[in-house]
């Protein structure tokens, strides 16, 4: 009976003893995991390629993917990301703008709407990421005040700089993902009355920023700007 025992504390001592080294890898893992999202969400690297009338010209050798349709910066954020459109919406939400999985994903345009921004309404999604990084910044917007003093931002169209255009942030509101006045491109006439009978009448095409609320809700939170000719 004693080398029965023995042996059973030493075989429990090797189980204990596997599932912490298990727990620890875990730990491990999830650790890099956690900083390799965060750095990913974070690589900066792309802005070099930002589009302008200066560097147009070389855009031709930019590693950014051609699905690159504009470039979204809102001032005093850190907004300031190429704007891609794939096929549908789901190709970049693990994509970045070099075309290399990443969980942080890429800022895109809905796949419905025209890759000029000339529709009367156009949505633009992006990851709700930590410390405001990709649309994580949107949140911020909920607040009247923060939203006053964050009204403005750019909108360049077009890989090499076609055109560029002024943003104006004037609404943002929490919406669920399967509402279809907010979502739905075909039925932006809706949206526009609505916007007008909460005061927002101007004739100016608009932009919607969208984002997750955070967790597995289907809650987002929408950011509204005109896009103002130059």
């Amino acid at each position: 009976m004693t080398k029965f025992w023995k042996f059973m504390n030493s075989f429990y001592e090797k189980v204990m003893l596997g599932v912490f080294v298990l727990a620890f890898l875990v730990v491990i893992y999830a650790a890099y995991d956690t900083w390799y999202v965060f750095d990913h969400a974070n690589d900066d690297s792309y802005l070099r390629f930002k589009p302008d009338v200066v560097n147009a010209a070389t855009l031709d050798e930019s590693p950014i993917s051609s699905d690159m349709v504009a470039w979204l910066t809102i001032d005093n954020t850190n907004i300031d990301y190429p704007v891609m459109q794939g096929v549908n919406n789901s190709q970049y939400l693990n994509l970045d703008a070099y075309g290399e999985f990443s969980l942080s994903g890429s800022i895109f345009l809905d796949s419905r709407n025209s890759s000029d921004f000339s529709d009367a309404y156009s949505i633009v999604y992006g990851h709700h990421m930590e410390y405001g990084s990709m649309f994580g910044a949107l949140d911020e917007f909920l607040d009247q005040d923060y939203l006053n003093s964050h009204t403005h931002g750019t909108l360049i169209v077009g890989r090499e700089a076609g055109r560029s255009y002024d943003l104006e942030i004037f609404c943002a509101m929490s919406a669920d993902a399967k509402d279809e006045t907010v979502f739905d491109t075909d039925k932006a006439e809706e949206l526009i009355t609505l916007l007008r009978e909460m005061g927002f009448d101007r004739d100016n095409r608009i932009v919607c920023l969208s984002t997750c609320a955070g967790g597995a809700s289907t809650e987002r939170t929408v950011v509204f700007a005109y896009i103002l000719e130059n």
